[in-house]
Parts: C-alpha cells; structure tokens; sequence
C-alpha cells in the first residue's frame, strides 16, 4: 500500500512511499504525539491520548513539538522520535 500527496498550490512531483507496517496491538508500545503547534492541536492530541492510553495501556508516551505549524518537523526531531518510539500520533487542531 503506499499514500500519495497532492499539494494543492500546484503541480508537484512526489515519490509514492509505502504505508509503514501497523501492529498488531497497541498495548506495551511506546507512543510519540506530536504537536505541530496549530492553536488547538495540543488540546486535541492530549484527549485523544487519554483515551488511547486508558484503552490501550502503553509503555510510556512522549510529547514532542514542532518548532512552527508553517515548517516541516527538523530531521533530527523525526528521528529522534522515530528512534523513541513504536507509534506515532499527529493531528492539526484549528
């Protein structure tokens, strides 16, 4: 399975890139949230976590933010996260 992007500014060449593997089960694993810093996300992703962590028992969760909404995430935060962590959640709050 891969995702496609579109960027809605125009016409952009994007490489197709498989879909990661999803886990069987959540409990035990280590979640990563992101906060991108948009004006509700944070809210958002805190009570999606609750609910997620109540439900699914994690091992640990780590908050992480992005430095602006407008700028992709460092590569050195992407990797730090993805070497800390099992799954990963996201979202934008506006």
């Amino acid at each position: 399975m891969t995702l496609e992007l579109f960027d809605p500014r125009g016409v952009v060449e994007a490489e197709a890139r498989a879909l990661a593997r999803r886990p069987a089960a959540l409990a035990g694993l280590r979640l990563g949230v992101l906060d991108n810093t948009k004006w509700n996300a944070n809210r958002l992703l805190r009570g999606a976590t609750a609910k997620l962590r109540a439900t699914h028992g994690f091992a640990a969760v780590t908050y992480y933010r992005k430095e602006s909404f407008s700028k992709i995430a460092a590569p050195e935060l992407v990797d730090e996260i993805a070497a800390a962590n099992d799954v990963v959640l996201t979202a934008i709050g506006d």
